[in-house]
């Protein structure tokens, strides 16, 4: 454990976010699992789902959860379904 006032602080903001950004990583993981399957279905939302994916993962780009290779990644494999 650390010594240091601002450290000790430092820690907890730390977990805080690593929490945030593993919510904000399992949304976009669902959305694009709802996205590929309503894809392969043909469902009649289909591409609402693709645009709400797509843009749950720029945002990811946005806030740095996301590196922006994956994110061309995804959205290249999300548009070519």
């Amino acid at each position: 454990m650390a010594n240091i006032k601002s450290q000790k602080k430092r820690i907890l903001t730390n977990e805080k976010s690593r929490l945030a950004n593993k919510a904000f990583n399992s949304q976009i993981k669902t959305a694009i699992k709802k996205a590929e399957i309503a894809k392969k279905e043909d469902a009649a939302d289909k591409n609402e789902l693709i645009t709400s994916a797509v843009s749950l993962v720029d945002q990811g780009v946005k806030k740095g959860i996301i590196k922006p290779n994956k994110a061309a990644r995804v959205k290249s494999h999300l548009m070519s379904i």
